[in-house]
């Protein structure tokens, strides 16, 4: 396919903003803080300056007759029509905003031609940046998890992103896998996010190791303080042998391990990517993630399981949101 775009990834620390090929891929990127002090007029202005000093770099290379549009991957809920952005999380005041028509308008002020701008959810982005341009490219049919601050996901079906009937499909971290569990999400028990999000890895690693002060911890971060604890210390300490470490991967694993199961059930989706900051783990949570999905699915759901690393990294959403003007 001939064409270029311009993908937007919009988040409450930066907006990065990429030009794209369906052939090369990322041929040019910006990446600057998000000006949350400005409001949501304010951000979608950062946005427009950056996608028309992009575009400028481009045009006359790339031919401004075969630029394809925008595409826009946010946080929170986007409605069926992919206009409006609802409640994205660290981005305050935008309970409720028309995006996609706000930055036509802001585009058109800064001197970028009339041309098409397409907005969805970040998860659906960094899916369908995976389905083209990375380790989903081997699949027919698969779903990205996202592990960070939060858990999300994107579901790829027949190459093609699958929404759902509003436009939610995917959202794996508020799937209930422990009806007792800990109420996170507006009154919803023990969803996949509220237990292995990042705060709730980082709270359960300081528990145990109050509990076990005598553990390997101290000496595998090179002697940190207890607070100092994250994710990629307690990474860096479960290689180094620790064994509450270990368990906390294992644990971590383990329940992410049930949700998968739940959407083999369900959708009959076989092959899973793990993208996202705290899948920097890797095999410390993918072990445990194929173990427990193979224990709890029946054996008639075993053949093609499989769960691999994405490829792409913090780049996925830019190059899914480009891949939005690709059809």
């Amino acid at each position: 396919m001939m064409g270029w775009a311009l993908g937007v990834d919009l988040g409450g620390t930066a907006v990065k903003v990429s030009a794209v090929e369906p052939s090369r891929g990322l041929i040019g990127h910006e990446r600057h803080p998000t000006e949350l002090g400005s409001g949501p007029d304010g951000i979608v202005r950062q946005i427009a300056l950056l996608v028309s000093a992009l575009y400028g770099r481009f045009a006359e290379k790339l031919g401004p007759s075969l630029f394809l549009g925008t595409g826009v991957g946010a946080p929170g809920a986007v409605d069926r029509q992919r206009e409006m952005l609802s409640y994205p999380p660290n981005l305050p005041g935008w309970e409720r905003f028309p995006l996609r028509s706000a930055l036509e308008r802001e585009l058109a002020l800064q001197g970028v031609p009339p041309s098409p701008v397409f907005i969805d959810n970040d998860a659906n982005t960094a899916a369908l940046g995976e389905a083209r341009f990375g380790a989903g490219c081997r699949y027919r049919d698969f779903m990205l998890v996202t592990l960070g601050t939060g858990v999300g996901g994107g579901i790829i079906l027949d190459r093609q992103l699958y929404r759902g009937a509003y436009g939610t499909a995917g959202e794996i971290g508020y799937l209930t896998v422990d009806y007792r569990g800990e109420s996170v999400h507006a009154g919803v028990r023990g969803t996949v996010e509220s237990l292995i999000g990042k705060q709730q890895i980082v709270a359960r690693a300081l528990g145990r190791y109050r509990e076990q002060p005598r553990a390997l911890w101290n000496e595998a971060v090179h002697g940190e303080e207890l607070q100092c604890l994250s994710p990629r210390t307690l990474e860096k300490a479960a290689r180094d042998g620790d064994r509450v470490a270990q368990r906390i991967w294992n644990e971590v694993g383990s329940i992410l391990g049930v949700g998968l199961a739940g959407v083999v059930a369900l959708m009959d989706i076989r092959s899973f990517v793990i993208g996202g900051g705290i899948s920097g783990a890797g095999d410390l949570i993918i072990g445990p993630a194929r173990e427990q999905l193979l224990g709890s699915t029946l054996p008639s759901m075993h053949e093609g399981l499989d769960i691999v690393p994405a490829e792409l990294g913090n780049q996925a959403g830019v190059y899914g949101a480009a891949a939005l003007c690709f059809g």
